[in-house]
């Protein structure tokens, strides 16, 4: 049993990126699916989608940047952790220098960046840092 399944995923993708593999499957969860959009979206990843395993399960099946290519491995940190939750006002989130990296919020409504919660003035639980 997982017990921290946002971690499990970004360790996922970490190791993938550091072994060189294209691809990567992970269990599939509402959470993780948007958390990947925003990194498509950002292009930490090229696709992802959902497979069903049967039994009445899905997965997500995440296809990563060649890193041979691109010449750049991103690294991902999970911040709030299910023993520690850490919350953040619009305020209190810092600004990235070059926008060379992203904070990944939870909001009550929906999951986005950093700079779209300074946008919408809107705080929530500080998910992942990834640069």
């Amino acid at each position: 049993m997982i017990i921290d399944p946002i971690g499990d995923l970004l360790t996922r993708l970490r190791n993938a990126y550091l072994a060189r593999i294209l691809e990567v499957k992970s269990p599939y969860s509402k959470l993780k699916s948007d958390l990947l959009k925003i990194l498509k979206k950002n292009k930490y990843i090229i696709d992802f989608e959902e497979i069903d395993e049967g039994n009445n399960k899905k997965a997500l099946l995440v296809t990563l940047n060649d890193v041979r290519k691109t010449l750049y491995v991103p690294t991902f940190k999970r911040i709030s952790k299910p023993g520690q939750r850490i919350y953040v006002w619009t305020k209190d989130i810092k600004k990235s220098r070059n926008w060379k990296w992203i904070y990944i919020l939870s909001t009550p409504k929906w999951v986005i960046t950093w700079y779209e919660a300074r946008t919408l003035n809107v705080g929530g639980e500080l998910i992942c840092e990834i640069f």
